[in-house]
């Protein structure tokens, strides 16, 4: 199976889907444990709650699962949430800091994952970013993400069901995280600014204004569109599709924002 999945559009938003996979190789998979077989931190459903919601929307998204390596984690492997709880690169523990592997990779392997999974997806994604550019002068990467809504080990409480980061304003023009905001809060849905949240290193690393390529990441709570957030992990068409309206709404928002950045970054 190839690692990237690319669906090309005319639209300035490309959407990226770095947790959606579920494909482990055999060699991989066989080294999980009973509880890292279970799957449980994928972003169930995401690239169907998106599908079709913008029309001409790019769309870049990882077939592996994070457990094989996380495309949404750097290379180098630093902590995105220093002196919080984590998971790293190639994940050792689940959300709930529990073990998945009978027998964890060592460096040799993360590396040999690196350039087989995590590199091709991220040469995939600059591709994307730089055609995408090319033709409408801006690019508005809009990463796509899904997690528990409740998960102690990461943060108190529970989530919201909208969680946007642009690495405290750093990663977007203060317009497009206006809007992203102020059509999320309109919704009613409960809604938060770069809190617990702000953004992982696809954010971060290609998150450049001033070059014309704008990045948001959004982390919905998966009480929002999954009948349940436990095994079998089941998608509610019913309970999504207000969440899409919402969705449809904000990401044609973001669409129509792009000339407007496309005069000032010309």
């Amino acid at each position: 199976m190839r690692p990237v999945e690319v669906q090309r559009g005319d639209s300035p938003v490309i959407l990226g889907l770095p947790h959606t996979g579920t494909w482990l190789p055999e060699s991989i998979g066989a080294r999980l444990n009973a509880r890292g077989r279970v799957l449980a931190d994928t972003d169930w459903h995401i690239e169907r709650l998106y599908e079709g919601l913008l029309p001409g929307a790019t769309t870049v998204r990882a077939t592996f699962h994070r457990y094989v390596i996380d495309a949404n984690r750097g290379p180098e492997d630093e902590s995105l949430y220093p002196g919080q709880n984590t998971t790293g690169l190639v994940p050792l523990t689940d959300f709930d800091g529990e073990p998945i592997w009978s027998v964890p990779p060592d460096g040799a392997e993360i590396a040999a994952r690196l350039a087989s999974y995590h590199a091709p997806y991220h040469a995939a994604l600059q591709a994307e970013l730089d055609r995408v550019r090319a033709r409408n002068g801006v690019a508005i990467l809009f990463d796509c993400h899904s997690i528990r809504s409740v998960i102690p080990f990461l943060f108190e409480g529970v989530l919201p069901d909208f969680s946007i980061g642009t690495a405290g304003g750093q990663s977007c023009d203060p317009r497009l995280e206006a809007a992203a905001l102020r059509i999320c809060e309109a919704s009613g849905r409960s809604t938060v600014l770069n809190g617990r949240f702000k953004g992982g290193w696809t954010t971060r690393h290609y998150g450049k204004p001033q070059a014309g390529v704008h990045a948001i990441q959004m982390e919905l709570a998966q009480s929002s569109h999954l009948e349940t957030e436990l095994p079998p992990f089941s998608y509610d068409p019913h309970r999504a599709a207000s969440l899409r309206a919402t969705l449809a709404d904000l990401l044609l928002a973001l669409a129509a924002l792009a000339p407007k950045l496309t005069e000032e970054t010309l």
